[in-house]
């Protein structure tokens, strides 16, 4: 993590003003083996005036640089730079031949080896600031340029780019792949996919291929082939470029193809290069998988499609625009799939997934303004967040309920038209919007994208005698921070927002509780009267924020918190039901709600759950329910209510449904409480059970096995064994998680030596070995690793990556060590002089313990007296 790494906002808006780039012919070899490729670079630009410049550059070593056909010395290059001092004014070409190291911590040029056939493959991955680890380049956002490849590849091998192939070797041979010269993009969305890749190819005709046909290619290793369903991404995929293409008034703006790669240890979860989007391989299901899941790949193909226009087409000048590109691309994907695909409930799962992540991080002392000040790329590494993606989208769906929905779409259109293949900020498209909606969007702005935090709404009632309204009122309040005060964060600012919201009535029916009455209105200061519903009768129910159409917390008033605590599987609506539930888990979190209330909340209402996201999501947060928040004394028998709750859907729920596909995963998830039902799982596990309906699949088998070691009833032999029939690099991420799980002291002290010590593993397999290690229940095995944890730090924030370091010190935090003095020790390490994005992984990580000890302490005062059990109680 060298210094010279990092790129200032203020160096980029300099070399921007004096340079204008015109194109790149990079030229690769990936033929030279295991560690290094060459790549020869030639940039053409012209400087406005004379100035010292530089080029960005991570080489292993130069072999030759050229500024307008003179040899320049090689002691201009440093180590992430070429000076360029005294450049003069006028038309450049700059040369640059150098070899590369092949990464495998998901930037630059990522380099990867399928154990089950040997074979090779690489893929790109330049987000934010690592085009230059693969070719010489002016590397930011607003120096866009052409960019013409090629590349001498060997036998077998594809190569995918962003422009189409003009030469290709014989089949079967090697040679070099000819790409045709792009659009002007910016370096960060170059790409280059490289190996024995499968592929399947298709036409789309239809509006968002314009008056062509448009070639479509989805890509993956050989050995995952069997398992791509490419009719449902295809099918995803024409669905969405027909339905941007007539929102947006323009066809699918790049020339090329529309190739769609699922791509072995990437990083992410997608990238948007256009032409040539690359995609993490958990899409790719081998295993059944509940529609949820197919659900969120096709968001994450319509964001990433989303960005084709915005992000692509037109690109933020620097990356203090990045939120708008996320939240835009998270916020017309759920738009998409609501209207043009089968998921039609997306709303409900962006309310129950994206806006969870919204809140929760909105809540951490590390919270920014939405539209945050990057002063370099350091910090861009950091804001890949809650915020700049879940909680941008929010505040745009918002701005949607504010404007209208149509006057949005037509700000879009005119945005685009005005700024095709160039740079903008966001004054640009608050401009586009204001044209199209007639608003002034200054002070909106001022209130939603330069601030922090969540407000919360909250309906009061004033119910008269022959049972109707005297009045309803909308309370907003700005809620105070637990972290406030703390040094080293911002002190809590109280802030209330406008707010387009609908107010909800909902009433008992045959049906169940239906909503009969909405009023839609602008809440604007701390309260409101909502005169629409005086004299109306009162309702069994009342949701503030009906429809989900602002960002807020809500809180539900006790007369609605009284029946829904009885009645909320009657709750017909899924999107409502959805509102609840994120208000009890908001409230559990906050230490409002006991955590074995909520647990008990589940178990009561669960069982008619329809939607399959919301389902797994609350079965999880129950675990989590039980495991960080209540009272360490109850965490055995809340377990143990969920293990024998969970056993009984099982048995209840369709055979071969998603349903029962979940509850099994559940049940094994929580049979480590019950003796007896976790000799059941080893049963199913070994083939002993049958369940009507289920499949026992590879991933299921290691689901299970994985329970049976985090509770100690696998060893590690077995899980060899497992890794046998499964010898697929897939089988090998699942073995070090479920070695990693498992309670012994030898097993978490090998787990902890290979990601301290071991720097070759790859960025994947790190994540597979820390989410088996850190398990809240196994305390005392891991109790040593909370003083390991805070020694390592320096090391591993002075030898690895930075983005390896925040994800490790994240989630190895020693959360299983939850105590008042492992917080004095948190705050005795903040105390100290810590690298910013360490600093801010801390602040993150103290406000979870804070929040657990709060919630802990809430569910120890809840517990009966007389120490009866707190499970039977309703």
């Amino acid at each position: 993590m060298a210094a010279a790494e990092n790129l200032t906002r203020d160096e980029a808006a300099a070399r921007a003003a004096l340079l204008e780039v015109d194109g790149y012919e990079v030229h690769l070899d990936l033929t030279g083996g295991p560690e290094a490729f060459t790549s020869s670079s030639r940039v053409r630009f012209t400087a406005r005036t004379e100035g010292d410049t530089f080029l960005d550059l991570t080489a292993l070593r130069v072999h030759h640089l050229e500024l307008d056909g003179a040899p320049l010395p090689l002691d201009l290059v440093d180590a992430t730079r070429v000076r360029l001092p005294g450049l003069p004014a006028g038309e450049h070409v700059l040369q640059v031949v150098a070899d590369h190291g092949y990464t495998h911590e998901g930037r630059g040029l990522h380099r990867f080896v399928d154990p089950a056939d040997d074979r090779i493959y690489l893929h790109s991955q330049f987000e934010p600031f690592d085009a230059h680890l693969v070719y010489g380049c002016f590397d930011q956002p607003d120096l866009k340029a052409t960019f013409s490849l090629s590349v001498d590849a060997p036998e077998e091998w594809v190569v995918v780019s962003n422009g189409t192939v003009t030469e290709r070797p014989a089949e079967g041979t090697a040679g070099t792949w000819r790409f045709t010269t792009t659009e002007r993009v910016s370096t960060y969305i170059t790409a280059v996919v490289a190996g024995s890749y499968a592929s399947i190819h298709d036409v789309h005709v239809g509006p968002g291929a314009g008056d062509r046909e448009l070639p479509l290619g989805v890509y993956v290793r050989r050995s995952l082939a069997e398992h791509l369903d490419t009719d449902e991404i295809l099918t995803v995929t024409k669905q969405g470029l027909d339905w941007y293409a007539e929102v947006f008034q323009m066809p699918y703006p790049f020339a090329g193809s529309y190739d769609q790669l699922f791509v072995p240890e990437f990083s992410a979860g997608a990238m948007e290069n256009p032409g040539c989007v690359t995609f993490s391989e958990t899409y790719v299901f081998r295993s059944k998988v509940t529609d949820a899941i197919r659900e969120r790949r096709a968001e994450t193909i319509l964001h990433e499609m989303a960005h084709m226009w915005f992000g692509d087409l037109v690109t933020m000048r620097w990356w203090d625009d990045l939120w708008l590109n996320e939240s835009f691309a998270t916020f017309m994907s759920v738009l998409c799939q609501v209207e043009a695909t089968r998921w039609t409930g997306a709303w409900t799962t962006f309310l129950d997934a994206e806006k969870a992540w919204a809140k929760l991080q909105d809540q951490l002392p590390s919270t920014h303004p939405v539209a945050d000040e990057m002063p370099d790329v350091e910090s861009v590494h950091q804001n890949f967040d809650g915020i700049t993606y879940a909680k941008g989208a929010s505040v745009l769906r918002q701005l949607v309920a504010w404007v209208g929905q149509d006057e949005f779409l037509a700000g879009c259109r005119d945005y685009f038209e005005r700024h095709a293949w160039g740079n903008t900020t966001l004054a640009d498209f608050l401009g586009a919007l204001e044209r199209a909606s007639g608003r002034d969007l200054g002070p909106w702005r001022d209130q939603w994208l330069l601030t922090t935090g969540v407000n919360q709404l909250a309906a009061e009632l004033d119910v008269a005698a022959d049972g109707t309204y005297r009045s309803v009122t909308v309370r907003q309040t700005s809620p105070r921070p637990n972290w406030s005060g703390v040094a080293g964060t911002a002190e809590h600012v109280e802030r209330l927002r406008p707010h387009r919201v609908a107010i909800g009535l909902y009433r008992r029916t045959d049906a169940g509780l239906v909503r009969d009455e909405r009023v839609e209105l602008d809440v604007v200061g701390s309260t409101i009267e909502v005169k629409e519903l005086t004299g109306a009768p009162a309702a069994e129910v009342v949701l503030v924020n009906d429809d989900d159409l602002t960002y807020a917390k809500v809180a539900i008033d006790a007369a609605s918190t009284e029946v829904l605590t009885r009645e909320l599987s009657s709750l017909v609506d899924p999107l409502a039901r959805a509102q609840v539930w994120s208000a009890t888990w908001d409230m559990v979190r906050d230490g409002e709600l006991a955590a074995t209330t909520f647990v008990e909340l589940v178990r009561g209402n669960v069982a008619s759950e329809t939607e399959i996201g919301v389902l797994q999501r609350l079965l999880l947060r129950a675990v989590a329910a039980a495991e960080r928040y209540a009272d360490p004394g109850s965490r055995s028998t809340l377990l143990v209510s969920l293990a024998r709750a969970a056993r009984e859907r099982v048995k209840a729920t369709p055979p071969g449904s998603d349903h029962q596909l979940a509850w099994v995963r559940h049940w094994a998830a929580t049979a480590k409480a019950v003796a007896g039902e976790l000799g059941d799982v080893r049963r199913l596990y070994e083939g002993d059970l049958t369940i009507d309906g289920l499949t026992v699949d590879t991933d299921l088998r290691w689901h299970l096995l994985t329970a049976l070691a985090q509770a100690g009833e696998a060893t590690g032999a077995e899980i060899d064994a497992e890794l046998a029939r499964d010898s697929t690099d897939l089988g090998q991420r699942q073995a070090l998680t479920a070695h990693a799980a498992r309670p012994t002291s030898a097993a978490k002290r090998e787990a902890w030596e290979r990601l301290t010590q071991d720097t070759s593993l790859s960025h994947t397999r790190s994540r597979q070995i820390w989410s088996g290690f850190v398990r809240l229940d196994q305390e005392e095995v891991l109790a040593p690793y909370a003083d390991r944890y805070l020694e390592v730090l320096d090391t591993v924030w002075a030898e690895r990556s930075l983005d390896w370091a925040i994800e490790f010190s994240t989630h190895t935090f020693p959360h299983y060590a939850a105590s008042d003095g492992l917080l004095a020790r948190v705050d005795e390490q903040l105390a100290g002089d810590l690298p910013r994005p360490l600093r801010r992984v801390l602040l993150e990580q103290r406000d979870t313990l804070v929040r657990t000890l709060v919630a802990r302490e809430r569910d120890r005062a809840s517990r009966p007296r007389d120490g009866g059990d707190v499970t039977a109680r309703r």
